[in-house]
Order: structure tokens, then C-alpha cells, then sequence
């Protein structure tokens, strides 16, 4: 299970990292400047003791995180998070002051008569900034574990409208089947059934692929009320890469809503350019005459921003073009 007391991340070890060696580098230079002896020798060690206290860090936390601290109660953490933390400085201080000896840097000379004094000292205060980094990585993980229940519930609460929708507008078709063809009600009926079942994924974003397959399957839906004057493109090959689930669908749908001409046959078109990373989806049908978007488009909209930092926008009115920007979705590499 995640737990945000134990997560860091690579980045959090090279940002402690970078402050470990600043700090020490430039410590340690200020105490060699006030001591009279050479600054340069003093960023040296700085530099080499903030290394390898880090290093001594990275290895004894990973270490616990990993095989250690899951398996017994938290009452026994901070204790054992105090002892590794001024381990960590200790072991830290011995073996920077052993690389300066073999390295030939010249140390103060209380390193060299009271080097395990010395050590505890910057053990106690390894602890100390360990624990201030501590606390700001905890706070760091709440912050993101908030963000991203947040995200979660507000995807769950989009995707509730979507289904209503969608059968908003079918169930409407099938109503006027129902006088004018019952066979082809019954028909529409089972393909409604199929079209549902093919898309009660409960993940948020689903394969392009699948999302094209749900297009085709909805455009054969609808051609039974128009009797086949929908004609879906699909400008090939298609990327192996991930959209948010009805995206293509709601466009396709809101093309054929307010796009159908009278017995005019209508053509969408449906492609993907790799430079942009954009999806743009057009139809030869009647000219918008508003870019404000309904309920579904909002929707659309809303879940772009929240799943890929994307967002949607009309292209061009004579010939009703829609653009998908992806954005950057972490899951869109191709394969």
C-alpha cells in the first residue's frame, strides 16, 4: 500500500543531494576562511563531506523504507529514523575525512584530533536536517495523494453524465424508430446493448484503438436511423496511444446532431498529427453558427485538462473541425 511517510522520489534524492553538497561546500568554506586557511581547501571537503553523508543517507533510508519500517509499528520509526539520520552523519563525517587524507586536502586541525567528537556533532545535525527534509517531503506527498483524490473524484463525476447522455440521444432515436420502423428499433435496441457493453471500462483513459472501435460501433448505430448516410474516415496508420475514453465519440456525435443535412449524406473525418499531438475531427455538414459548447463538449473538455493538461478547440467553422490537443499524457509514448 502507499504510504506518503515512505515514498521519495529520485528527484527528492538529487534535490537533498545538490542542498547537502551547497550547504557543506559553503559551511565548510566559511570555516576555513574564518580559521585563516585556505577557502578552496574548505569547499573541497565541503563539498566531499556533503557527498557522502548524502550517500550514506540514500542508502541506510532506501534501505529501511523498503525492507524495514513496513513490517513493524510505526511506535519504533522515529526512533530508528533519529539513529540512521546521525549514523548517516557519523559514517558520513569518517569517510570524508578519510578521502581528504588520500586526496591530500588539508583539514582543520580539530579533524585530525578530535575526529569522532566532530563526527557526533555533524551526526546530531545530519538529524536535524533530516528531519526539516523530512517534513517537507511528507508535506509534499499529502499535497499530491489530496491532488490527485481530488482528480480521481472529479473524473468519477464526469463519467456519470457521460452514459446519460449518450442514452439521452439514442433512446430519442429509438423513440422515433419505434413509428417509423419497428424492426429497426429492435435492431437499434441490441445495438445500444452492445455499444454499453463494449464500453463499461472503468479506467479513465482507454487505447485509441478501442476508442475508434467504439466510434465505428456508434456510427453503425446510428446509420440505422439514417439509413446510411454517415460515413466515418479514419486516416490511417493510428499511433499506439491513449485519449480520454468517449472522446472521439461525443465529436462524432455532436457532428451528426447538428451537422446532418436531409437526406444529405454526411462524411467525418477523423485523423492524428504526431508533431502536434493532436486529434482533429471534421465534417462536411452545416456551418456552426456558435463555438459555445454543450454539456458533452464541456465535459470533454473538462476531462482533457484533468487527465492530459489538453484541451479542445474549434478549428474552423465552414467545415466544422474540432482539435484535440493531448496534451501531456505521461501514457502517450508510441510504440
Amino acid at each position: 500500500m502507499y504510504n506518503i511517510e515512505l515514498h521519495i522520489k529520485p528527484f527528492d534524492w538529487l534535490y537533498i543531494l545538490l542542498t547537502g553538497v551547497l550547504f557543506a561546500t559553503l559551511l565548510s568554506s566559511l570555516g576555513y576562511t574564518l580559521l585563516e586557511q585556505s577557502w578552496v581547501q574548505g569547499a573541497f571537503f565541503g563539498a566531499i563531506l556533503g557527498f557522502c553523508i548524502t550517500l550514506f543517507s540514500l542508502i541506510f533510508i532506501t534501505f529501511m523504507n523498503k525492507t524495514i519500517l513496513p513490517k513493524i509499528a510505526k511506535l519504533f520509526w522515529l526512533p530508528l529514523a533519529i539513529f540512521t539520520s546521525f549514523l548517516s552523519g557519523f559514517l558520513g563525517t569518517l569517510l570524508s575525512t578519510f578521502l581528504s587524507h588520500s586526496l591530500n586536502i588539508d583539514l582543520i586541525s580539530l579533524f585530525n584530533t578530535e575526529t569522532m567528537k566532530i563526527a557526533i556533532a555533524i551526526g546530531v545535525l545530519t538529524y536535524i536536517v533530516g528531519a526539516l527534509l523530512y517534513r517537507f517531503v511528507k508535506m509534499r506527498n499529502a499535497k499530491e495523494m489530496v491532488d490527485q483524490h481530488y482528480v480521481q473524484s472529479r473524473l468519477r463525476s464526469l463519467e456519470t453524465q457521460l452514459n446519460p447522455h449518450f442514452l439521452f440521444n439514442a433512446l430519442n432515436s429509438i423513440a422515433e424508430l419505434i413509428h417509423q420502423d419497428p424492426d429497426k428499433a429492435e435492431t437499434a435496441i441490441l445495438k445500444v446493448s452492445t455499444f454499453l457493453r463494449n464500453t463499461m471500462d472503468e479506467k479513465a483513459r482507454i487505447p485509441l484503438k478501442d476508442e475508434i472501435r467504439n466510434v465505428r460501433d456508434y456510427v453503425e448505430l446510428e446509420n440505422i436511423r439514417f439509413s446510411g448516410l454517415v460515413h466515418l474516415q479514419v486516416v490511417e496508420p493510428m499511433p499506439h496511444i491513449e485519449v480520454p475514453k468517449f472522446s472521439i465519440q461525443l465529436l462524432v456525435e455532436n457532428a451528426i446532431k447538428h451537422g446532418m443535412i436531409a437526406k444529405k449524406a454526411l462524411h467525418i473525418s477523423f485523423s492524428y498529427d504526431e508533431k502536434q499531438n493532436t486529434i482533429t475531427v471534421q465534417n462536411d455538414g452545416k456551418t456552426m453558427q456558435s463555438t459555445t459548447f454543450g454539456t458533452g463538449l464541456t465535459n470533454l473538455a473538462q476531462r482533457l485538462e484533468l487527465l492530459c493538461k489538453g484541451s479542445i478547440e474549434v478549428t474552423n467553422k465552414e467545415e466544422p473541425t474540432f482539435t484535440l490537443y493531448l496534451g501531456d499524457c505521461h501514457e502517450n509514448t508510441h510504440r
